[in-house]
């Protein structure tokens, strides 16, 4: 066997159900799918592949996706071998946390529909990060720097497994950042709660206690990203293979498409389209899942 078809649900749903597995089976019969290993019952099950060469592993997902119908099971089909990552770069707005940070700093200047809305278009790649980045940051001058904190304690919600994704992969040897095209005064706090190792984000410009509306030069984004996934990588003579990254929108596809393993999760359907893998029902512990991991072997609380 070559690949493997990860099958994952949530705790709450269980829906990796014997029959689920069956149906998945069915339809890669032409992969000579292997017996399932077992790595929570109804949560998460292994399908050992033999493909063809030739044979796409996103087609391979999807025709399982399909075979499941309605039900709320992802489907990643990869192959086995660098299963295991050494190395994990994320996003953090709408990836581990559950907010977009600067739409969240919107709604304290009564302009959070408004840049809500350039958020989205820039996060589906429709138009550019940068000056979009620019633009919103500049409706935020004047704006208290001191309802940051606030913000972070009352709003700012931790995506569900991402501590327990962290603290597993580090506990096994993995090195772990925080990559975001935010703001580090949002990144450094949520990266202390996670447990990564490091963070980088945007600097946000203030003066006298007040925002400026400005962002430090040069902004990072997508070209960023990129270029921090090959360094952290390269300081650590980690090959590409055994690089794992996860996002959620068009910033994250370079990072993503270079990475070992890409994962869009719960995406914009450019980056869902174009990744290698997607999550759209489990929560961050897929992502252990689909290294191999079982579910005794998560660490954390």
């Amino acid at each position: 066997m070559t690949h493997v078809a990860t099958l994952i649900s949530t705790e709450a749903q269980r829906a990796v159900t014997p029959d689920a597995v069956a149906a998945v089976r069915a339809a890669l019969a032409g992969a000579a799918p292997g017996e399932p290993v077992v790595l929570d019952p109804e949560v998460a099950v292994d399908l050992p592949l033999a493909p063809a060469p030739e044979a796409d592993p996103r087609a391979l997902a999807e025709a399982a996706r399909a075979a499941l119908a309605d039900r709320p099971v992802d489907v990643v089909v990869q192959p086995l071998a660098h299963r295991r990552k050494r190395l994990f770069l994320a996003d953090m707005d709408s990836t581990m946390i559950g907010q977009e940070c600067i739409d969240e700093l919107a709604a304290e200047v009564g302009l959070k529909d408004r840049i809500a809305a350039i958020t989205e278009r820039a996060m589906r790649g429709e138009i550019a990060f940068e000056p979009a980045l620019r633009e919103r940051v500049g409706l935020l001058a004047g704006l208290d720097a001191a309802v940051i904190d606030r913000l972070i304690a009352e709003r700012i919600t931790l995506t569900p497994g991402g501590r327990t994704l962290v603290m597993t992969m580090r506990a096994a040897g993995a090195y772990t950042a925080l990559v975001s095209g935010g703001f580090t005064v949002f990144t450094g706090p949520v990266a202390a709660m996670i447990g990564f190792d490091e963070n980088r984000a945007n600097i946000l410009l203030a003066e006298g206690g007040r925002l400026l509306g400005r962002v430090e030069e040069p902004i990072l984004g997508a070209d960023a990203k990129l270029a921090t996934l090959r360094e952290l990588a390269a300081a650590r003579a980690i090959p590409p293979a055994e690089t794992l990254a996860v996002g959620d929108g068009a910033n994250d596809l370079p990072m993503l498409e270079a990475a070992g393993l890409g994962v869009a999760y719960r995406a914009k359907p450019k980056v869902a389209a174009r990744a290698a893998a997607r999550i759209e029902h489990a929560d961050l512990t897929a992502l252990l899942y689909l290294q191999g991991y079982r579910r005794e072997d998560f660490a954390g609380p």
